[in-house]
């Protein structure tokens, strides 16, 4: 998502992180009981993922999370005018860039003087599924983290 962030922001697009808490807690990133453990996290999780976009973090009790759908990884894309454009109910950085590309191409398209009337459309995308990845980010967590959700399909 940096690399997007990054390829896209001379085009006046902006991206942010918005933290709002570990979707699988475990002994080493609990569940949050405080403010100050939440930045905490925060920053952790900047610095071992590399993050380089800003990172809003959400109160304590995830009121931006759940205004915006609950969902562990969503993306939105936002207009300038706040008009939400995209919604994803998980993270994928293919999907996203192509909804950014489509819009941008929007724009440009307007400027030109076409008249474009909006219309709603959803779409089932596909996205690599990393189980190495996921695992190592559990295990980043702590031992819990990877038995509770190991349990969880039991």
């Amino acid at each position: 998502m940096n690399a997007i962030a990054d390829r896209f922001a001379s085009q006046g697009v902006g991206s942010i992180f918005l933290y709002s808490h570990e979707a699988h807690p475990g002994e080493h990133y609990p569940h949050l009981t405080s403010m100050e453990q939440k930045f905490q996290h925060a920053e952790a999780l900047r610095d071992i993922l590399g993050v380089t976009r800003p990172i809003l973090v959400d109160s304590l009790e995830g009121a931006c999370h759940r205004a915006y759908g609950s969902m562990p990884n969503m993306s939105w894309i936002f207009t300038r005018s706040a008009v939400p454009i995209y919604k994803s109910d998980w993270t994928d950085s293919s999907s996203i860039e192509n909804a950014i590309e489509y819009f941008l191409g929007v724009s440009t398209k307007r400027k030109a003087g076409n008249r474009l009337a909006p219309f709603h459309v959803e779409r089932l995308d596909f996205r690599h599924q990393d189980q190495e990845a996921f695992f190592k980010g559990l295990e980043r967590n702590g031992p819990k983290a990877v038995r509770e959700f190991k349990e969880s399909f039991a």
